[in-house]
């Protein structure tokens, strides 16, 4: 496993912005329903991946990135709750990997990484939703995330028919 994890705190170099927009656009193409539909364009990836950054500036949210050989290759990102009496959680939003990069550790390394993260904002929940058929549910159960239940045609799935999706959670421990 010769990758890397790291938190991207600044506005991407160049090389980075299109990495984390290849990394969306083969995440979207393979199926993984995250909020865009195909076809997707340049300008929506860069606009969307623009409004993270804004967050991030503003401490709204945390992006986690995972490297090899200098290339982001995966991503994750903990969008933190800023109203009083929610600051002790957070949303773990779109666990991404390359479709090439997948079976390597990626997953469950950023999965570690924005668990600890998210207990150095003092963080003590973490929850998120996922496609009932996505490529993540083992994951989770294997990173330890209860399962809730499951929301019945919450979501399109990129290419058009309604899905169903599963909410998860965990409580970190300090």
């Amino acid at each position: 496993m010769n990758f890397s994890i790291e938190t991207l705190s600044t506005t991407p170099s160049g090389t980075d912005f299109a990495d984390l927009g290849a990394l969306l656009r083969d995440s979207v193409e393979s199926g993984a329903s995250v909020g865009f539909m195909l076809p997707l364009t340049d300008a929506e990836l860069a606009s969307y991946w623009k409004s993270v950054f804004d967050d991030v500036t503003s401490g709204q949210r945390l992006l986690l990135v995972a490297r090899d050989a200098g290339r982001i290759v995966a991503s994750v990102q903990l969008a933190l709750a800023v109203k009083p009496n929610a600051r002790h959680r957070a949303e773990l939003q779109k666990l991404l990997v390359l479709r090439p990069q997948r079976g390597r550790g990626l997953g469950g390394a950023l999965m570690r990484a924005a668990e600890t993260a998210a207990r150095a904002d003092r963080r003590s929940l973490i929850v998120l939703d996922t496609s009932a058929s996505g490529n993540a549910l083992g994951l989770y159960a294997r990173c330890g995330y209860t399962r809730v239940g499951v929301i019945p045609r919450y979501a399109n799935d990129p290419d058009g028919p309604l899905i169903d999706t599963v909410i998860y959670y965990k409580e970190l421990t300090p």
